[in-house]
């Protein structure tokens, strides 16, 4: 037997060329792609914020005044509806019920409101019968993320702002040589009252939780779908095991790509059943989210993270050794800032919303934010929801299972020598 050679050197190795190429390319691509993508979703929402679903209502029924053919609330509600202020908003000109129906079902970030009367109590104003301002009402919407709902009711303030400047121009030219202090009162005569339109519970992170969650679900399929794929791989002896100074291999088992991939995932199924439990017992019982429908709940959160599991078991049979960086950037990278869970969908760039139509994290978040904060209703995104986890599945095991069945009819085994 040959003696061994002198063993490496740090010092010696680090002057080589080609062993710092690879890491650095990979690296530094990866931290300039992970920069872009993350930041890209989130750094200017207001410059990339396009047709923002809000609610119009007047509820204006009063008489016109003398010498007009409508009354003021509808002249302002016309008015509104008109300016998008610039593109940002998609008014939704609805009646009070219809606003609160898509208020409770997410379908709307907020609304602004022109109460019944609007017209006699600006009329008013201009008689000594005054006895308060006329108001206009915006309500937000919080179960659309702090952000989202933020965002409509600046909007909608705008726009009342807006609305009542323009009306106070009208009246100090009709008021003629009023008093200065009933001029300063017709100068802007409106009062601007913001209310929430859909409460959501104390214990919700602001509405935040739904995002949050999701991230938890789509982390415990991503961890457990990698974990588990290695750990199969150590006990039939496919890889090293490794802790500290300990390295051990067990004896290669035979077995083909296919039944490799069909015990992974089995095994993840099983233990995606643990796995979500402590998510709920963490999120619910421990810390006091705020969540009802909690059957269902656990049902669909674990509905959720097999998806994702047996998505991460499908991609890594297909790829081998670049599998997990591969469903790190299809779960997680380009999940997180297509989400619409943390910044609306509305206010992202195309790029990000194109991504939101697939990507299984925004198709999650929708449903977890349904059961949480619009009483599981389907049309809140449940629905869609339960048909992406679906999809998602099917895709899953046909994709797996057609890359590891060409596999193993190529001959391509998996089978690595005995270390001595």
């Amino acid at each position: 037997m040959a003696a061994p050679g002198p063993e490496a050197r740090a010092t010696a190795l680090l002057r080589r060329p080609h062993l710092w190429l690879v890491p650095t390319v990979l690296t530094g691509l990866l931290t300039l792609l992970l920069s872009l993508l993350y930041m890209g979703g989130i750094v200017n929402p207001n410059g990339d914020l396009r047709d923002l679903p809000i609610a119009l209502v007047n509820g204006d029924t009063g008489e016109p005044p003398a010498g007009q053919r409508q009354n003021v609330g509808t002249r302002i509600a016309e008015a509104i509806a008109a300016d998008t202020a610039g593109g940002k908003a998609d008014w939704r000109t609805l009646t009070r019920a219809e606003a609160q129906e898509q208020l409770d079902s997410g379908r709307v970030y907020g609304a602004l409101v022109i109460p019944p009367g609007f017209t006699d109590s600006v009329t008013a104003l201009t008689t000594t019968g005054a006895t308060a301002r006329p108001t206009m009402t915006v309500l937000t919407n919080p179960g659309k993320g702090s952000l989202g709902s933020s965002l409509a009711s600046q909007i909608s303030t705008a726009a009342a702002r807006q609305a009542s400047a323009g009306l106070g121009e009208q009246l100090t030219a009709a008021a003629g040589s009023a008093d200065s202090t009933i001029k300063v009162l017709l100068a802007d005569p409106v009062e601007i009252v913001t209310e929430v339109g859909h409460p959501i519970g104390s214990h919700s992170g602001l509405g935040l939780s739904a995002f949050y969650y999701t991230l938890l679900l789509v982390l415990a399929g991503f961890m457990g779908g990698n974990v588990i794929s290695n750990g199969v791989d150590t006990a039939l002896g496919y890889a090293d095991n490794e802790i500290g100074p300990w390295h051990t291999r067990r004896p290669t088992v035979p077995i083909n790509r296919t039944q490799t991939l069909l015990l992974k995932m089995a095994m993840t199924a099983g233990i995606t059943l643990v796995s979500v439990s402590l998510v709920m017992l963490a999120c619910v019982t421990i810390l006091g989210m705020d969540a009802t429908h909690l059957p269902l709940l656990w049902v669909y959160s674990y509905c959720a993270a097999l998806a994702v599991g047996l998505g991460v078991q499908a991609i890594n049979a297909a790829f081998g050794g670049i599998g997990q960086l591969v469903s790190m950037f299809v779960f997680i990278v380009l999940g997180l800032p297509s989400s619409g869970a943390t910044v609306p969908l509305q206010a992202v760039p195309a790029f990000y919303r194109f991504l939101s139509y697939f990507e299984p994290m925004r198709q999650l978040s929708d449903g977890v934010r349904a059961i949480l904060f619009f009483d599981a209703r389907g049309d809140a995104g449940l629905t869609r929801s339960w048909i992406m986890i679906a999809i998602g599945t099917v895709l899953a095991f046909a994709f797996g299972f057609a890359m590891t069945g060409y596999y193993d009819r190529k001959g391509h085994k998996r089978l690595t020598p005995q270390p001595a």
